[in-house]
């Protein structure tokens, strides 16, 4: 190796990094850092073109250099930016918290993980568990979550609605681990009220409430489903149904209505009769036209044709089924269910039979499957 010929270059090759826009500090260390790798490499494996290899080595050192000192520049600028670490509120952070494990760059499954994990405390199993995936699948979709929240900032502004949307998936996950989700749903949920004064938190916490008191009652001992009808009533926990009511009606009377709130009325309506036949479906009609215009999504419009149906006959109930989206889960179910009421048992028959066979779950497909085949011995004598 000409070591002569090699401290030629150096001044050449500086001055094309200069050129470049290398600063001369930087170019010069770039330099010498090429010059050393062109020691160590050159006796063994010498280049084709010693200035083209020099003039490489220092330039990609240049710019991790200049990547370098930027990350490092972004970071003193980010830690400068943050509040002094004095003494903070406890319950903004938490809050922040929750903001951020639903932020909305998150997938609604990977948001219930993260807020599961980060709020709840659950183990990646236990969340695997609820979630009947294995638990390397819970841990990649927990690490991506995490990765995708990264740069978000602790301190900005989060969207509360999404947070009691998060909620209420979790609500609404199914349970088959050693975590009760709809008892840690209700449970996040109520720290969330507790931390921020909102009409909406408290509905959405009366909704749990309302909903979890006829849990009892909701399937058999054997896992069949019970529709809300064939109920026994007495099964519910009258406990959860007063603190529900209490909770709505104190939001209601602040008269800033909203979905939830709107839905928790609904829930309130069928708790508060004693018998299906006392429930008031005229006014869980006109609560459902507030929800529609509150939500205007096609579940609703689906639920409304069924209370319409009770309040003013099947009839009625088919041509409220008209304005709903037949691609809905359950449309078919419906439409058997007032089809039957209407008198048409065979048509209802064969439809039930197409919603079990559309049905989601096994324990709604069992329950549609013993319906048609009820009506199919009705109407066979």
């Amino acid at each position: 190796m000409n070591e002569t010929l090699l401290r030629e270059l150096i001044p050449a090759v500086t001055g094309v990094l200069v050129r470049r826009g290398a600063d001369f500090a930087t170019a010069e260390d770039a330099v010498q850092d090429a010059l050393l790798r062109a020691l160590a490499t050159w006796p063994t494996a010498p280049p084709a073109d010693p200035k083209g290899w020099l003039i490489t080595a220092a330039w990609r050192k240049f710019v991790d250099a200049t990547r370098a000192e930027r990350s490092r520049l972004a970071r003193e600028t980010r830690v400068a930016a943050e509040p002094s670490p004095g003494a903070t509120e406890g319950t903004a952070d938490t809050l922040q918290l929750y903001f951020m494990c639903a932020h909305p760059s998150l997938t609604p499954a990977s948001a219930v993980a993260l807020t599961l994990r980060a709020l709840g405390g659950l183990t990646t199993r236990q969340i695997a568990e609820a979630y009947l995936v294995p638990e390397a699948t819970m841990a990649q979709r927990i690490s991506r979550a995490k990765r995708t929240v990264s740069a978000v900032r602790f301190d900005e502004v989060g969207d509360l609605a999404t947070v009691l949307r998060v909620l209420y998936l979790v609500f609404n996950e199914g349970y088959s681990g050693e975590v009760d989700l709809a008892d840690e749903a209700i449970r996040l949920t109520r720290q969330v009220r507790s931390m921020i004064d909102d009409e909406e938190a408290s509905g959405l916490l009366a909704l749990m409430l309302l909903h979890h008191a006829r849990r009892a009652a909701r399937t058999t001992p054997g896992g069949t489903l019970v529709p809300l009808a064939e109920q026994d009533r007495s099964r519910w926990d009258t406990e959860l149904i007063a603190e529900g009511v209490a909770i709505l009606q104190a939001a209601l009377a602040r008269d800033r209505l909203g979905e939830y709130q709107a839905q928790a009325a609904i829930a309130a309506l069928h708790a508060d009769a004693q018998t299906v036949d006392e429930t008031d479906w005229v006014q869980i009609v006109e609560w459902y036209d507030e929800l529609d215009r509150l939500a205007g999504n096609p579940v609703v419009r689906l639920n409304r044709a069924v209370a319409v149906g009770e309040a003013d006959g099947a009839h009625a109930g088919l041509s409220a089924l008209e304005q709903a989206d037949r691609a809905v889960p359950r449309y078919l179910a419906v439409e058997a269910y007032l089809r039957e009421r209407a008198g048409d048992l065979s048509h209802a028959a064969r439809l039930y039979g197409e919603a079990a066979r559309a049905a989601s779950n096994i324990a709604e497909r069992d329950h549609l499957i013993r319906q048609a085949a009820r009506l199919n011995g009705v109407v066979r004598g």
